[in-house]
C-alpha cells in the first residue's frame, strides 16, 4: 500500500519567505501567488526533451522543492493547490480551455489547471502556472470590472456557464483561457499533463518555454528568444546564441537548476538552428 502524500508545508514556505504558517485570508493569498510565481518558474525542459512529465504529488513536490526547478500549470497549481489547502484556505481545482493566440471560440482540450479559493463566501481565480501571462494576484470570479494585479490588468467574463480570462496587453483585451465550474479529478490532470508532454500537436512539445515574474517585471525564454516585458516599457529582446548561453540564462534568470541530461546540449542547438 503506498504511504499517503505528506506535503512539506514548512521547506515551502520557506521557500516562499515564511517563517511561519501565515492566515488563511486575501491578502496572504495575495502575497502567496506574487511570491510564487517570482519563486517557482513556469518551464517545459521535460516536455522538450521528449521526457515524461509525473504530476502525480511525491513527484511535483520532489521536482519543484529538492530539484530546484520549475514546472507547467499540472505541477505548479497542483502543489500550491495543496499549500492553500493546508493553510487552512477553502479552494479546490479547475480546467481550462487555452485560446490564447487563437480562436476564443476554438474548442481546445482542457490542458489548463487553475485554483478556485473561497474566502467568507467571496469566490477567486487563483493561477500560478500560466507562463508567461500568469495572473500575479487574485480574481474575483463574480465581476466582470477590470481588475487591477501587480502586473496586467485581468478581467472575466460569463456567457452560457463558461467563463473567459482576458488581459490587457498593448492596449487590447486578449483572450487567455476559458474555464467553467465542474468538479475535477486527480485524472483530470493526468490525461491533460499527459496530452500536453506527449501529443504531437502540443505546443510545449520539443519547444523550450520559460517564464518568471520579477518586481514589475516578467521574464520570458521562448526556445532561444529571451526577453524581459517591464511594465509600461519597451520589451528588451536578445537572440541567444548557442546552449551554453541558454542554459546560462535558464540558471542566471530563472533560478533553475538544470538537469543532468545526454540530449540535452544537443536538443538546444536544434531549437536554435531551427529558428
Amino acid at each position: 500500500m503506498n504511504e499517503p502524500f505528506m506535503l512539506e508545508v514548512d521547506t515551502y514556505l520557506k521557500r516562499l519567505g515564511y517563517s511561519s504558517a501565515p492566515p488563511p485570508a486575501l491578502a496572504t493569498l495575495s502575497e502567496l501567488q506574487l511570491r510564487h510565481t517570482a519563486e517557482f518558474p513556469f518551464e517545459t525542459l521535460s516536455s522538450m526533451l521528449y521526457a515524461p512529465v509525473h504530476v502525480d504529488l511525491p513527484s511535483v513536490q520532489d521536482k519543484l522543492l529538492c530539484q530546484g526547478r520549475g514546472g507547467y500549470c499540472f505541477e505548479l497549481n497542483q502543489l500550491f493547490l495543496l499549500l492553500l489547502q493546508a493553510l487552512g484556505f477553502e479552494a479546490r481545482g479547475l480546467t481550462g480551455r487555452v485560446v490564447m493566440d487563437g480562436p476564443e471560440d476554438a474548442q481546445t482540450a482542457r490542458t489548463h489547471m487553475l485554483v478556485l479559493v473561497t474566502i467568507e463566501g467571496v469566490r477567486y481565480i487563483v493561477d500560478v502556472g500560466f507562463g508567461g501571462m500568469v495572473p500575479t494576484g487574485p480574481l474575483l470570479l463574480d465581476s466582470e470590472a477590470q481588475q487591477s494585479t501587480p502586473h496586467e490588468p485581468f478581467r472575466l467574463t460569463l456567457v452560457d456557464g463558461a467563463y473567459t480570462l482576458r488581459a490587457l496587453v498593448a492596449d487590447s483585451w486578449r483572450a487567455m483561457y476559458l474555464f467553467d465550474l465542474q468538479a475535477v479529478a486527480e485524472i483530470d490532470y493526468t490525461v491533460g499533463s499527459w496530452y500536453v508532454s506527449t501529443h504531437p500537436d502540443s505546443p510545449f512539445l520539443g519547444r523550450l518555454m520559460v517564464a518568471r515574474t520579477g518586481h514589475r517585471l516578467r521574464k520570458t525564454l521562448n526556445n532561444g528568444s529571451f526577453a524581459i516585458h517591464r511594465l509600461g516599457e519597451p520589451s528588451q529582446r536578445v537572440q541567444l546564441q548557442d546552449a551554453d548561453a541558454v542554459l546560462k540564462v535558464l540558471r542566471d534568470e530563472f533560478a533553475i537548476q538544470v538537469p543532468e541530461h545526454p540530449e540535452l546540449r544537443a536538443t538546444i542547438e536544434r531549437l536554435l538552428a531551427s529558428e
